[in-house]
Formats: C-alpha cells, structure tokens, sequence
C-alpha cells in the first residue's frame, strides 16, 4: 500500500472530487494573520476544523454509552474559537467533505502544535468508498482548559493506495455514517 503523494491528492481533488473545498497549497496565513497551517503537504492533506462544536459537559451526570449516548451531554458553540475545559473533550467537523476512493484508506493523525499542547486529535480510518464530513474529536488532557481554532488545520490525512479494490467497501456495507454532514455523535 504506497503513500499518496501531492500530486495524486491534487488529481484526485479537481478529476473526482475527493476533498472539497480543496487547498491545493499549504496555507500559513490568512489576510496577513498567521494562521495554524492546511492543505496539500508533501504526502497528505491537512484538514480544518469547522466552526460547528460540542462540547462534553457533566451537568446531567450521565454514563457515557456508545450505544445508548445521550445527546445533552454536550453543549453547542457556533464560533471561531472552542474553549475545552480541562481534562474533558469535544466534538467537531471538518470543513472539507472527502469522498474516498475504493482501493484507499486514509489514516488521520494530530498536528504537532495541538499534540505539544496535550490536545489529542482522534479520528478513525476513512474506509474505501466513505464520504462525508469527518467528526474530529478533541481530547484536552491537561489541567487547563484549552483553545481549538475553526478554520485552521488540526489533523492531517495520508492517503493510502491498494494494488487493487476491496471487495467489500463501506458503501457496499451501507455503513451507519456515510454521507454525515455536520457534527455526528455516536450511532448504536
């Protein structure tokens, strides 16, 4: 399984769609303003996090249950800016909507800056023939609440290749989250 260089992601985006909207570049600044760096790398495409969160919260002293999960154990922000409480989570999206080809599976890893922060980014696998927004989950693990900027990168993606299709993809198993737009809690 061979990692996908700049120019496959670049093909892939503008021929069949696989990331939308699309950076073909790696953007460091936004109208002069640094910004926390997105789009192509060199073997990977460095996703944004959208302004759509929900944050974990302890008001109703729930048992987490990923299959019963109670939906008011979050509170919604809509803002550029997320404050995550210490030692708690939330949830988010991205910006780009990827469509995954069959014979590719994607691996998602932090950017060092949240990681150097002791903010863990968790996102599972993209399988073959998923699309959708990916739901990003932030973990704050230190003692001291904690920012997430929308609108910049957090995670990057690296695509890899099979010599051949799967035989079975996740649009095949019609899998529960394919074509989830927006934040996506957990589904039983």
């Amino acid at each position: 399984m061979p990692v996908k260089s700049d120019t496959w992601i670049k093909r892939m985006a503008r021929e069949h769609g696989l990331i939308e909207p699309f950076e073909p570049g790696q953007v460091r600044a936004v109208d002069g303003r640094p910004v926390i760096s997105y789009g192509t790398s060199s073997y990977g495409y460095d996703l944004r996090c959208a302004s759509e969160f929900k944050v974990f919260t302890n008001i109703n002293s729930t048992i987490v249950d990923p299959k019963d999960f109670d939906s008011g154990s979050f509170v919604d922000i809509d803002n550029d800016v997320c404050v995550i409480p210490p030692n708690s989570f939330a949830l988010a999206r991205t910006v780009e909507y990827f469509r995954i080809p069959r014979d590719v599976l994607t691996i998602c890893l932090g950017k060092s800056t949240y990681a150097r922060c002791g903010i863990i980014v968790n996102v599972t696998p993209l399988e073959p023939e998923w699309e959708g927004h990916v739901t990003l989950e932030f973990s704050n693990t230190t003692p001291l609440p904690a920012k997430i900027y929308a609108n910049e990168g957090v995670a990057q993606v690296i695509f890899l290749q099979s010599d051949e299709p799967c035989e079975v993809s996740y649009a095949d198993r019609v899998g529960k989250y394919q074509g989830q737009r927006g934040v996506t809690l957990p589904k039983a």
